[in-house]
């Protein structure tokens, strides 16, 4: 098959389970405590695991959980399921499972669904677990969440609080971007609500997450609830129930397609196709795993791998996502023949029919066209193009486009940062994309004119800052000569003349900056400024007062229109 398969993660028993995956199970379980089973004369041996833990994934309520019977006295520490404000149990490192502690199987999740009992067990090798990585590590990390799992101390938020909500709270769900679908806060309880901390980085997030994925779940069982978290349009949750899953039983084709399936409803499109890959590894003729590759290679503009899995998909193809493939073949085409005559208007065009025509996060397309519009000199609408274009990982473009490809797609990108004056991310794309292919000459071409114009750009405003406007002028000007059309210099050296007196020319710049880029606001108000010293006072009051529209508190401006306006109506008078 065409399509390269995803290196797979090692992974095994209970250590892979508790610490091997990246994308965690972030739910947290809740066991009510209960008493030995007594007056069972079958049951006199201990049960391996000794308990019926169920994972609940809501706040557990007073409605919700049941007592059993009879409590032993020397249970461990437990809440009680009468109060009307449950409080979270404070996690003690130091705590010791009693050897008769049984747990009941009473959680539920959600509205109303009741996992199987078998969903949990208590593992013997926890508490050793815990006892070797405190001594590794040297630090009491590590505690038991429940009487089966281990989580990561530092992360237990509120729930290590005792349901408080002091200033080291930060629920693990925060790591989710639930948006509204996800859980509430009146179901969440105190795990539920959000702060207004900083946003964790992807480094933060991989590391940080709540550990306490069961070493007995059923990976089945998992499946089913990630499937119920899709259908409601929680993604994010359905993502981690999956990846919970695969931690289990990383074979199962299902289970990588379904995890493909979150990944695309999250817009994570390079790693949804990632997974079918390994999805088909595992089991090739599997008809859905084939079709969803399809319609990402669809979406990803790769016409012929989405025609080759439709056809592998057999009865699971729609019709008309293969109509819609052949449709955008055609304007691929014509794309392809727009740009190598030059045709940038045609181009633009072909390009926009094919998005709509089912690539819409394609980014060589996007790419295409941003190239279109900086050879018209839109460098404006060129940012539009690109700020719409998918912002996928690099190392993953580079895995799915290839190095080659993804440093063409990167060195279009640093034109158009450059164009619009980014220029430090300009400088950074360009050194990526020459990185990945040494021998591309655009990437080399855009990293030479993005040092050459970063580092006029710093003189010229040095010299500018020390009212050497004649020097920064120059400067400025052999800046140019790498990139005649960068719409921030002609801005500069504007602004170089006018202190010099040279209205005239400072025009010329700032009207040039202004083709290239019609917002470019400082270019503007320069504008205004010299047609003032200029005294034509109609062109002053026509930039002032578009400028007054974008920026209606700017006091400056006020001043400077009604100045203009006033000395217009004299000039009529």
């Amino acid at each position: 098959m065409g399509d390269i398969s995803p290196e797979r993660k090692s992974g095994c028993g209970l250590l892979s389970t508790v610490f091997g995956r990246r994308n965690l199970w972030s739910r947290r379980t809740s066991s009510v405590g209960s008493s030995p089973i007594a007056n069972n004369a079958n049951d006199s041996k201990r049960r391996r695991g000794g308990s019926n833990d169920v994972v609940s994934f809501d706040a557990v309520s007073p409605s919700n959980a049941t007592n059993t019977s009879s409590r032993s006295a020397s249970k461990s520490s437990s809440y009680s399921s009468s109060s009307n404000n449950p409080q979270r149990p404070n996690q003690n490192p130091q705590r010791k499972q009693h050897p008769n502690e049984t747990t009941m199987a009473h959680g539920y999740v959600n509205q109303g669904r009741r996992v199987p009992k078998e969903a949990l067990g208590i593992s013997g090798e926890l508490e050793s677990m815990i006892n070797d990585h405190q001594k590794s590590k040297g630090s009491s990390t590590l505690v038991r969440a429940s009487s089966s799992n281990v989580m990561l101390f530092g992360n237990l938020g509120n729930i290590r609080q005792g349901g408080g909500s002091g200033n080291n709270s930060n629920s693990a769900m925060d790591y989710y971007n639930v948006g509204n679908g996800g859980y509430t806060k009146d179901t969440m309880g105190n795990v539920g609500n959000r702060s207004n901390e900083a946003k964790p980085t992807k480094e933060q997030q991989n590391g940080s997450l709540c550990r306490a994925v069961s070493t007995r779940m059923d990976p089945e069982q998992l499946k089913i609830l990630g499937n119920e978290d899709y259908k409601n349009g929680r993604f994010a949750e359905a993502l981690a129930l999956y990846d919970a899953a695969i931690a289990i039983d990383p074979n199962k084709a299902s289970y990588r397609s379904n995890k493909s399936a979150a990944l695309t409803a999250l817009g994570r499109l390079l790693e949804a196709v990632f997974e079918c890959r390994e999805a088909i590894r595992i089991e090739p003729h599997y008809n859905r795993a084939h079709n969803r590759l399809g319609n990402l290679h669809l979406r990803l503009g790769e016409t012929d791998k989405a025609l080759y899995h439709y056809k592998q998909a057999g009865p699971e193809a729609d019709p008309d996502e293969i109509a819609k493939v052949k449709v955008l073949q055609v304007h691929l085409n014509k794309c392809t023949e727009a740009r190598r005559s030059g045709d940038w208007n045609t181009l633009i065009i072909e390009t926009n029919k094919a998005i709509s025509s089912g690539a819409d996060s394609a980014p060589q397309i996007y790419a295409l066209q941003a190239e279109a519009l900086l050879k018209l000199r839109r460098h404006q609408d060129a940012d539009k193009v690109m700020s719409k274009c998918p912002q996928f990982d690099v190392d993953e473009c580079t895995k799915f486009f290839g190095p080659i490809g993804n440093a063409n797609l990167l060195a279009t990108r640093a034109h158009v940062d450059l164009a619009t004056g980014k220029f430090e991310d300009a400088l950074g794309a360009s050194q990526k994309a020459a990185r990945l292919d040494s021998n591309n000459r655009e990437a080399n071409k855009v990293l030479r004119k993005a040092r050459a114009v970063t580092a006029a750009r710093a003189k010229g405003n040095e010299l500018f800052k020390a009212s050497k406007f004649s020097e920064a002028c120059v400067v400025y000007g052999e800046g140019l000569e790498y990139d005649p059309y960068n719409s921030v210099l002609l801005c500069n050296r504007a602004a170089c003349r006018s202190k010099l007196g040279q209205f005239e020319r400072a025009l010329d710049d700032c009207t040039a900056a202004l083709n290239l880029r019609p917002s470019y606001s400082k270019a503007r108000l320069r504008r205004a400024d010299c047609n003032a010293k200029l005294e034509r006072w109609e062109a002053s009051v026509q930039d002032y007062e578009i400028l007054l529209k974008e920026t209606p508190e700017d006091e400056e401006v006020k001043h400077a229109l009604l100045e203009a306006q006033s000395q217009r109506g004299e000039e009529m008078t």
